[in-house]
């Protein structure tokens, strides 16, 4: 795994080779092996290696003259093998058995078509010293990512993490009013928005063009999810096709010549991937897991019995449930402010795993693909009703209703039916994203400042879930709540989460339940065989249950959670209420003091569970307080092997 940087320059002329190598050296983490550079007329690119496979070659930026191409490439291509082989029958010749020289030679014979034939996670820069052209690209699901925008010069600049971009002196850092509006409402900043103006993440399943003198350039979509419905399936069928593409998916994720091992926290989705680890490793597969000393957050027994049934090499450790004091750091590592604060055990167990391995396979996205959420369950019962009754009754009435109701988070979970009744009175697309907002509109309408609401104009986050659903391939409520969640919950929060927390050690985590083939697959599914009788992930479940044990399948969904409500009215108060009080949040002018306040006070007695928007705001405040800071030059770095090529000469 790598990280990159580049610079385009507008007019002409040679890069700052200083400036260059400090937006490639501030992401040293995520390649602490090797550093390299290429320099041409008008263009500049960077690049830091974690190396992975023939840890001897795969020097990057990969420069063939003679093609006419310059590669900085940050991923893994797990079909690179077969693309190669292809490569070869076509006349191309390699000189390394790395997957980057696939990829220049892929580009080199195909050029941008050759994105439709890349299986695997990626971000890369490509850039054409005939056309004089720079090429960005991105993997289809966004595992990647690519940070890119204009400097004050209109030089175009970019970056695997925002930190590089901010290295460059000429990038404004001005906030997006809309990009905050949508922080607050999900918790991240989904694609392609960045929380600065000008800066922008390149979406998933896209890639841009660009040479000087043009304008902004706009991605182009090469892939989607399809959602293209076969009916004429069974469960038999579908269980064993599932088994067979999982399998090939691990199998092709398990090259490297590094140490390699997973996470397992003992739920459905790591431990079918640590399965199939199993039936395809000779050794004991070496797994990862942490532990909290909260039963209610604490998942490691059933860790350890997957960990005894597969015969596993289990390595455990346990957190203090006060283990907060990690604030700080994630909004360094996250560079964006991010809410989910899972980012905590996240963090923790990539630390772990790093001790031990340097790859490891994660169960993401075994959710979104096998619709495993409570929240799909209860969008899909709340769709069936919204279209048993016409919506001129439905939206007068359930809206009523649900204004009058009393929102009772102190009550059992039978009586909070609030948010029920409002959202039959909703649209399904409305209903969603309500449902999966961290703050609802009317809380964030209480807090923000007159003069913040000027300045959006209107704009609602809302909106982004209606332009995704506008381009949705399917209307299927099930579908269409995936859908959503592919195009902004998994590249947003979950993948972002893991890049972002396993780089910041220096390890490579591999996705295998996003397979492409498998996604592809998945997202054909009936929803049927998704969610049946209340029962998420069900054909995912009844494939696995030849290979693990009942109860690991079949038991209560916990997550990777931590206890919130609880710090915010102890080990956190007071740091909350100096936040709230004179803080970088009240600094912003974003937000009225009196409604911030209003809002701690109802917590933390008890009355009101604010917990999920008031950390918002407290890793918003954290953003805000290093925006505030001076940029500090990266640190001098540990010897590593570093190459050069400027103007043809490598050195």
């Amino acid at each position: 795994m790598c990280g990159l940087a580049g610079i385009v320059l507008s007019r002409g002329g040679s890069v700052n080779e200083r400036i260059l190598l400090a937006m490639r050296d501030v992401q040293r983490h995520r390649g602490p092996d090797e550093a390299g550079l290429y320099l041409a007329e008008g263009v500049g690119l960077g690049h830091r290696r974690l190396s992975i496979i023939d840890l001897a070659h795969g020097r990057q930026p990969m420069v063939d003259e003679a093609a006419g191409l310059a590669l900085a490439y940050n991923g893994e291509l797990y079909n690179f093998e077969q693309l190669k082989t292809e490569l070869e029958a076509a006349g191309l010749a390699f000189h390394s058995r790395c997957d980057t020289e696939v990829l220049l030679r892929a580009w080199q014979h195909w050029g941008e078509s050759c994105l439709t034939r890349l299986r695997g996670m990626f971000a890369f820069a490509v850039w054409d010293l005939r056309r004089q052209r720079i090429c960005l690209a991105r993997d289809p699901l966004g595992i990647k990512p690519l940070y890119y925008g204009f400097t004050r010069g209109g030089d175009l600049v970019f970056a695997s993490e925002l930190k590089g971009l901010l290295a460059h002196p000429g990038v404004e850092r001005d906030l997006d009013p809309q990009a905050l509006e949508d922080y607050l409402a999900l918790g991240y900043v989904p694609d392609p928005k960045c929380i600065y103006r000008g800066i922008f993440k390149l979406p998933p399943g896209h890639w841009l063009s660009w040479r000087a003198g043009e304008p902004v350039p706009a991605p182009r979509q090469y892939w989607d999810v399809p959602f293209a419905v076969s009916d004429d399936v069974t469960v038999d069928e579908a269980a064993a096709r599932l088994r067979d593409l999982l399998d090939q998916a691990v199998a092709s994720q398990m090259v490297a010549d590094v140490p390699l091992g997973a996470f397992l926290s003992g739920g459905v989705d790591s431990s079918a991937v640590v399965s199939s680890m199993s039936r395809a490793s000779r050794e004991p597969v070496r797994t990862c897991s942490i532990g909290f000393d909260h039963g209610a957050f604490d998942e490691t027994g059933y860790a350890r019995r997957v960990a005894g049934h597969l015969g596993t090499r289990h390595f455990e450790e346990r957190v203090d449930s006060q283990d907060h004091d990690l604030l700080d750091t994630l909004a360094g590592i996250y560079d964006e402010p991010f809410a989910d604060s899972s980012a905590l055990p996240t963090w923790r167990v990539c630390q772990l795993a790093r001790k031990h391995v340097t790859v490891a396979l994660s169960g993401g996205g075994g959710d979104e693909n096998f619709a495993g959420y409570r929240r799909y369950r209860l969008h899909a019962w709340e769709s069936s009703l919204r279209a048993r009754l016409p919506s001129g009754l439905r939206r007068p009435l359930f809206g009523l209703l649900g204004n009058l109701y009393p929102k009772a988070d102190w009550a059992p979970q039978p009586l909070r039916a609030k948010t029920t009744l409002q959202a039959l009175a909703r649209d399904d697309v409305e209903a969603y994203f309500h449902g999966v907002s961290t703050t609802p509109a009317a809380l964030r309408g209480q807090l923000y400042s007159p003069a913040f609401k000027r300045e959006l104009q209107g704009y609602g986050a809302l909106e982004v879930f209606r332009a995704h659903a506008a381009r949705a391939p399917t209307d299927h409520p099930l579908s269409l709540a995936q859908y959503l969640d592919f195009k902004t919950w998994l590249p947003g929060d979950i993948l972002t989460k893991v890049d972002r927390a396993s780089m910041a050690h220096s390890l490579e985590v591999r996705v295998p339940v996003l397979d492409q083939p498998l996604v592809e697959w998945a997202s054909g599914l009936p929803p049927s065989l998704k969610l049946r009788r209340g029962e998420g992930k069900f054909v995912f479940k009844k494939a696995l249950e030849p290979h693990l044990p009942h109860d690991v399948l079949y038991r209560p969904k916990m997550g990777f959670r931590v206890p919130l409500a609880a710090w915010f009215r102890g080990p956190l108060r007071a740091h909350l209420q100096d936040a709230i009080r004179d803080g970088a949040l009240v600094e912003c002018g974003c937000f009225e003091p009196a409604a911030l306040d209003r809002l701690v006070r109802q917590h933390v007695s008890g009355r009101r569970d604010y917990s999920a928007t008031l950390w918002s705001l407290l890793m918003l405040d954290a953003f805000l307080r290093r925006m505030q800071q001076p940029a500090v030059a990266p640190i001098a770095d540990q010897p590593v092997r570093e190459s050069r090529v400027i103007a043809g000469v490598q050195t």
